[in-house]
Parts: structure tokens; sequence; C-alpha cells
């Protein structure tokens, strides 16, 4: 694409900016009947010319006119032929202006409530689709409000919102749309998405109190209640008051904010708006019946409250204000007293940060679909898969160093156990218990315990050398390094990369430990040269002799077969201390390590390092996948 356009469609007031592919500064906001933001509005006349924006509103001439559909478009069908129209009449606009050429490479990015959900945003896109606009994408206002602060780097308090909890509050003029920023993406929201309050209804509280203190307000009442065209030019003439007011409040205390406008309409009738400390304070706390009775501070903090409730466990740490009345100081004060732990910000020129922020989207997801192109690449590719295979020798030693003392400690010590008591025969029957007690073992819970420190240890090279290969795809694209840091997604209380120590400690190749185990149950039994057990009293001395006596006649292989299924009395195994045994263990446990080093080099299992480097891999490119996806809002 060479251009993305964003187009803020509210309910009282849009705007349309544009971004091309190599601009570096914000998008640009055009202006649609020489209005940056213009009334959302539109007339035919009898001609079937179609009038968009303010002049829309009181062209007495009109046989068709419509204004504020959009806050209806859920709950009224009819809504949908409006918002053709009125689409139409913008993209008519841009085209006679020559801010949009026919069949050039572009795309709009149009923006709706963040409540809405995906069968009302696919009914809206349509729209735009039929009303003859370039490829279009419906985004959440309020994610291109936060991209919008993102991107123009409004941003000043170090926040990082790829792992920051962020609640974006955009005040619109029909609606307050809430959302709420997880891990860089926009988290659904089951209720207060979209709360009935905008700033609309402050126009109209502006509108009602300057109605009440004017010289005649019947005549003024008649006259709009007669002309609804010109009852909503009022209001926006109010909310243009209401801007200008509080956007300076201190100097307007001591300087008279007004704007007269003769109603063309009934016996034309003049209305003069006036806003002061006293008015704005009854337009905030004072009930209203399209409250429900509750005044417009009461309804917005309560909005927040119930809010706050909903994200107890995840409260936001930045609170991002946007639309046309986050500029009032005491929208600010509300959000502070409801989220205190919250830092509030507000973004420059909040009437266009929507549409800039939907512009900003259509070139981010681009790059985006680019980024994710190349990390799928890398996936596929064998990279990932070496990496792993020149660190995998140093997997084993690290697993060895923390599985061989436990493995001894948990298998052998109960296997001499039950030896000396005589739950096993004889010395050769040891072999295959010791096989599958290894086995069992190493598919508990506590072996899988073990490997959590070694195998985080070891990640972190292995996680280096990926970023090595993630970190220029991030730099191409605008991403930040962090969403592709496979060390910040690791933690050793949370580690997503799982290996069964069955296949390090493969035990069709643990012979050597097997018969480590085996040697040390021997070792103490024969205790080098003859039999240690039988070393003291009458009994032993005459054991002793039988044992030389068959040495002699069988030799001492022979013998060792002998003694290897021999079923030895209990008494006698009851000599052999337990804690011997445990010391014997202890004094070759770094031999047995050893060993096991040498037969790494010497014997490693190929087929068996090939499956595990295999398997690693292919959950660490899981694990990329994962993380580009999650890629949303860069800063």
């Amino acid at each position: 694409m060479d251009k993305y356009y964003g187009f803020d469609l509210g309910d009282a007031e849009s705007a349309v900016s544009r971004l091309t592919k190599r601009d570096v500064g914000v998008p640009e906001v055009l202006a649609v009947r020489e209005a940056r933001s213009f009334i959302t509005a539109y007339a035919q006349l009898p001609n079937g010319e179609l009038l968009i924006g303010e002049s829309a509103c009181y062209d007495t001439s009109a046989v068709k006119r419509a204004l504020r559909f959009k806050s209806r478009f859920l709950t009224d069908p009819q809504v949908e032929r409006d918002v053709k129209r009125f689409a139409a009449g913008v993209l008519g606009e841009l085209y006679a202006d020559g801010n949009l050429v026919k069949n050039e490479d572009c795309c709009f990015y149009i923006g709706c409530p963040a409540g809405w959900d995906k069968a009302a945003r696919e009914r809206y896109r349509r729209i735009f689709e039929d009303a003859g606009y370039p490829p279009a994408r419906i985004v959440s206002e309020s994610r291109a409000a936060l991209i919008s602060a993102c991107q123009s780097k409004h941003f000043q308090v170090g926040y990082d919102i790829m792992s920051k909890p962020v609640l974006v509050v955009d005040i619109g003029s029909s609606t307050t749309d809430f959302a709420f920023i997880q891990g860089g993406r926009e988290v659904e929201l089951q209720t207060a998405g979209e709360v009935r309050l905008g700033g609309g209804i402050m126009d109209e509280l502006v509108l009602e109190e300057s109605i009440r203190a004017s010289e005649r307000p019947e005549a003024v009442r008649q006259a709009l209640e007669a002309s609804p065209p010109w009852r909503s030019y009022c209001e926006f003439a109010a909310r243009r008051l209401k801007e200008q007011y509080f956007s300076d409040e201190d100097y307007w205390q001591d300087n008279d904010c007004r704007k007269t406008v003769r109603i063309l309409a009934g016996d034309g009738a003049k209305l003069t708006l006036r806003l002061n400390a006293r008015v704005a304070d009854r337009v905030l706390n004072k009930g209203a019946a399209q409250l429900n009775g509750k005044s417009f501070r009461e309804a917005f903090c309560q909005s927040l409250k119930e809010l706050r409730v909903k994200l107890k466990d995840q409260l936001p740490e930045l609170l991002f204000l946007t639309g046309g009345v986050s500029r009032l100081p005491a929208v600010r004060d509300w959000c502070t007293e409801v989220f205190p732990e919250a830092v509030v910000i507000t973004g420059a020129e909040p009437e266009f940060s929507v549409s800039r922020g939907l512009a900003w989207s259509g070139r981010i997801d681009e790059e985006l679909r680019e980024f994710r192109k190349e990390v799928g690449e890398l996936i596929d590719s064998s990279v990932v898969e070496r990496i792993v295979e020149n660190r995998i020798d140093e997997l084993y030693h690290r697993v060895v160093e923390a599985m061989v003392e436990p493995i001894l400690r948990q298998v052998a010590v109960p296997v001499f156990d039950r030896w000396r008591r005589g739950d096993i025969r004889r010395l050769s029957d040891i072999d295959p218990i010791v096989q599958r007690d290894i086995e069992a073992w190493l598919h508990s819970d506590e072996a899988q315990a073990l490997l959590v420190k070694p195998i985080a240890e070891w990640l972190r090279p292995v996680a280096y050398d990926v970023e090595e290969k993630t970190m220029p795809i991030c730099v191409r694209h605008n991403v930040p390094y962090k969403a592709m840091s496979l060390n910040s997604y690791f933690s050793l209380s949370d580690i997503d990369i799982r290996i069964d120590a069955k296949e390090v400690f493969a035990v069709e190749g643990l012979t050597w430990l097997i018969n480590a185990i085996i040697s040390i149950i021997v070792g103490l039994v024969c205790g080098g040269s003859g039999l240690a057990l039988l070393s003291s009293g009458i009994s032993g001395i005459v054991a002793g002799a039988i044992l030389s006596l068959l040495i002699l006649f069988l030799g001492k292989e022979k013998m060792q077969e002998v003694f290897m299924n021999a079923d030895i009395p209990k008494p006698m195994r009851k000599l052999v201390p337990r804690g011997h045994f445990e010391a014997r263990i202890e004094r070759i446990t770094e031999e047995i390590k050893s060993s096991f080093y040498n037969n790494l080099e010497n014997e490693k299992n190929a087929e068996i390092t090939a499956r595990m480097a295999s398997e690693i891999s292919e959950q660490i490119e899981q694990c990329l996948a994962k993380m580009a996806e999650v890629v949303e809002i860069p800063l």
C-alpha cells in the first residue's frame, strides 16, 4: 500500500487523516468542505446534490437530512442508509479535492466503538464497501487513539505498553468508549465497553441553560422544536463554546465566554450561548433527564467504578484520555479519583487522535504482516534447530549435574533398603528393578521440577542466539526488541519449554548407572576381597573359609556369578550398614557424573539427541509464533 486513510466517523463530528508509506511525521488531517473536523451530517437537495458537514445542518431547501445517526447504528436498521449516504458524500469530497485518486494503492481504516462485536463491525464494513470505498477495515477507536499517542511519541512517562496494563477512555459525542490494553493487545470488556454518555449530552445541557437564561426562552424553544436542523446547529455552536471554555477555564473566570446565534426559523429569535463558572458547575454536577436524574459527573464516575471492579486483578498503570471532552480538567480529576494508582494523560489534539491513529493502524498492520511473514520464514528454516543442536551437550551436562544425585538418592537407596529387608532375593534381580524404578521416577513431578532450573539456565544463551536472528527483523519493521525477546518471555517460575527427564536419561542407555548402583552394593557386601559382611564372629570366619574354597575350586568370575545369584540370608544382609551405603553413594557421585559425560562423548544415542533437539526447537518456534501474534501496538 502507498497510502493509508483513517476515517473517524463520529456521531457529532468526523475527521479523515492520511499517511503515506514513507511519511515520518504525523498523518495529515484532510479538510472536508474546508473543515478538518466536520459535522457528521448530510442533506440531499432537490437536484440530487449531497451536502456534507455544517452546511447540511441548516440548508432550508433540503428534501432529506440526517445527523447524529451513528449512535443508533446498533438499534435502528434504517441508520445503515444514513451511514452509507454520509460515507459516500465524504468519499466524493475527497475525490473532488484531489485528496484521493481513483485506483491508487490505498486502504481505509474506519473506527468503531470498542463495544461493537464482530458481526456489527462486519456489517459496518460492508456499508463502506457498498459505498465504493477502497479496501476498508474496521478498527476499535480506542486502539486507534492509543496508537496515535504512541506513534506521536506523546508518552513521556517511560511506559512500555507491551507489558503494562493501559486503560483507554475515549469520550466521544454520544458514548464514552473504554478499551483495556494488556500486553499490547486489546482485551474485550464484557461490560462498560461502551457507555451511553458523551460530550453531546453536555452540549445539550449548555444549550438548555442558555435557552433558560435568554430573553425569550419560549420563542427560542418553539423555533428549535419546529426546526431540528437549527436545533442541531445550536448544539454544535454550544459544543464549540464548551471546548473554548474548558480549554482555558482560568481565563474565562474573568472574561465572558459567549456566542450569539440568530435562528432563521420561526420569528427569527436570537439566542446567546453563554458559559461561566456557575453554568459550567451546573452542566457537570446538576442532575439531567438524559442521564436518568444523575449528573454528568455521577454517571461518568459510576461507569469508571464499575470498570474498576471488573479489572480488580489487573488495574491499569496508565489511563489515556482522548476525545474532545478529555480536555476538561475535571475529567482528569474524576479518573484520578477512581484510579489513584494510574498515571492519567491526555493526547495532543484529542479531536484528531482517532483519525490519525486509524491511519497509523493501516501502516502498522502492513508492517506487522511483513514482520510475521519474516518470523514465519525464520521458524520454517532450520536456524533455531541448529542453535539448539549446537548447545545440546551443554544441556546434557547441566541436567546431569542436577539429576544424578537425586536419582541415586531416590532410586538406589530405596532399592538397597529393599534388598536388606529381603524383598529382593538376589543381587542379579536388582538390574531390572533399578531400571524400572529409574524410569518411574524420571516421570515424576519431582523430577520435572528439578529440571526447571537447569533448563532455564541453559535457555538463556540459546535465547540470546535466537534473538540475534529476530532483532534485525524487529528493526526492519519498527517492532520493539522486547516483543521478540525470549529472555523476557521465559521465567523460572513459568517456563514454557518442557523437556521430559526420560528423554535426557534414556533408560535403555543407563546401563552404566544401573551397573554403578549394583557395584556399590556388591562392593559393600564383598568389601573388595572376601565377604565384608561376614568378617566378624565365628560364623564369619567359617563363611570366609568356605568362600575362599569356592573361589579356589570355581575361580573368581564363576564365584562372582554364584554370589550374584545367591539368596543371602536376611540376618547377614542386616550386617551391611545403610549409612555405609549412603556414604559410598556420596563418594562416587562425581565419578558417576564423569562416567556419564564420557558416555555422552563416546556412546551418545544420536537418535535420542536428534529427537530432543527437534522437540525443543519446535517449542521455541511455537513461542516465537505466539510472540509474533501478540505484537499489535508497537511503541
